[in-house]
């Protein structure tokens, strides 16, 4: 009996596989912290002899090289990529056996050029299939990662590679999919936890529409992409080794002050309401209860130092193993406690948090419906939301700066008191912290965005108004990029 197992990184909206007979395992497309790995291998008594790499992967650092080294696996990489490190090359057609278990390689193009799927047979039965960044779960991955000149290419051959799979396989095949749980190389957000090949030929987009519909549709649906992803493709070409979780060296509070004043990232972990009651100044605040690491690794300027400040060690190590995923190798340094002991006896900082009640009243908009656009002098209303939540609906005469703009674009926003919000919260915290630090008197708006309805503030869905500016400053009001997947905020 064949078991396939996933694992879970929902911090990136990943998934890893380990399949099994009972005795021999293989592994696909292993994240950077492949103890993981090891360790459910070592619960179920298998042995780990091959591990597969779909594709070079843009959205992390793969554990797959040190995996292999680690446990004396062989590792199958395509033949066609270029890489610095010696692999197993593997090419369409190819053939594995893994114990009892047959693998076949199909080429897969369409999230990059030399992408493979992973066909898993064993007693002479279909009975899975690997497909990294192609099929997904009601979608498919995203063709535009390798830039412009390739895109038009790339979301054709996926489109083929889509269809490659469904003629080739039983419908009866469980589909396992790397990407689609959140991961932003999903082209749009995936349906589903599990699948086989003869549900997506129902009800995926690649195998339900003609080649032009699907193009059309899935270029329209693509904006945005986490900075950090221009990084991963060459760390994994060049072969990343076994990540170093070990903790980092403990600061003081002198040491803490020395940091942010040099321009460190020193990342307070805890949540955005225990945040805005009291916080060493200067700190910034990706809470561990959402996005961490999409957010992080998004707006930090690659290669800045960063510092953890975390209630427990055990909040410290898993923003650390989080870290790792994407290449930000060690943290320069942490510190557990309370505010106050990271402040050594100085005077804590906080700011306020509100509700979109709050700031009808503030606008004095509580009863005026949506069609007014006048803010009070000094009030500024700050909407760092994507493009596509933008235009469901907005409020009228805020200024527009998707989150992962902010830090270039913070002299755009307003003279006047800032009130920051999104759809749930989280990014409002992240650049009401952003802001904060740097100065500015803020509001974090720690709401639903249903609830900006239901005060009177947001414009209709139909409203074509473009985003403007508030208070007494001035602002661009342009539209920005950002990506169409809701990542968790």
């Amino acid at each position: 009996m064949i078991t396939v197992l996933p694992i879970e990184t929902p911090g990136l909206g990943d998934r890893t596989h380990l399949a099994h007979d009972g005795t021999t395992a293989l592994v696909v497309d292993p994240q950077r912290d492949y103890d993981r790995v090891t360790d459910l291998a070592d619960s179920l008594g298998v042995r780990i002899t091959h591990v597969f790499e779909t594709h070079i992967h843009n959205d992390y650092v793969t554990g797959g090289l040190a995996l292999a080294r680690e446990v004396g696996a062989r590792y199958l990489v395509n033949a066609d990529d270029e890489v610095s490190f010696e692999r197993t090359p593997i090419r369409d057609g190819e053939v594995v056996e893994v114990g009892t278990m047959r693998v076949r390689a199909i080429h897969t193009p369409g999230h990059t050029h030399t992408h493979l799927s992973y066909a898993l047979e064993a007693d002479g039965e279909q009975v899975a299939v690997f497909t990294g960044g192609s099929l997904l779960y009601g979608t498919t991955g995203r063709p535009d990662l390798l830039g412009p000149a390739h895109t038009d290419t790339l979301v054709r051959a996926q489109w083929h590679s889509a269809r490659r799979l469904a003629n080739e396989l039983p419908d009866d095949t469980a589909v396992y999919p790397t990407h689609g749980f959140g991961s932003f190389c999903s082209a749009t957000q995936a349906t589903g936890e599990t699948g086989t090949i003869g549900g997506e030929k129902k009800d995926n987009i690649a195998l339900t529409a003609d080649e032009e519909t699907y193009v059309e549709r899935l270029l329209a649906g693509l904006d945005a992409f986490p900075a950090y992803y221009a990084h991963m493709g060459p760390a994994n070409a060049a072969g990343p080794g076994a990540p170093d979780l070990s903790p980092p060296s403990v600061a003081d509070p002198a040491e803490l002050r020395r940091r942010i004043e040099a321009g460190e990232w020193v990342v307070d972990l805890r949540d955005r309401t225990a945040f805005a009651a009291g916080h060493l100044t200067g700190s910034l605040n990706f809470g561990l209860d959402g996005p961490f690491i999409t957010y992080l690794g998004w707006l930090i300027p690659w290669g800045t130092p960063v510092v953890l400040l975390g209630a427990t060690a055990r909040d410290v190590a898993e923003a650390q193993r989080e870290m790792v995923r994407i290449g930000i190798e060690r943290p320069a340094a942490m510190a557990t406690g309370t505010p106050g002991e990271w402040a050594g006896g100085e005077p804590l900082a906080s700011h306020a948090r509100a509700t979109f009640a709050d700031l009808a009243a503030a606008l004095g908009k509580r009863d005026a419906g949506p069609d007014r656009s006048g803010t009070p002098e000094g009030t500024v209303v700050l909407d760092v939301r994507r493009n596509q939540e933008r235009r469901e609906a907005h409020i009228p005469g805020s200024v527009h700066i998707p989150i992962h703009e902010v830090p270039a674009r913070i002299d755009e926003i307003p003279a006047g008191r800032v009130w920051v919000h999104c759809a749930g919260g989280y990014r409002a915290g992240v650049v009401a912290a952003l802001l904060h630090a740097r100065g500015r008197d803020v509001v974090a708006v720690d709401d639903g965005f249903d609830n900006a309805r239901s005060a009177g503030l947001c414009a209709l869905p139909t409203d074509t108004a473009t985003h403007g500016t508030t208070g007494t400053g001035t602002g661009t009001g342009t539209e920005s990029t950002d990506h169409r997947q809701e990542i968790p905020a």
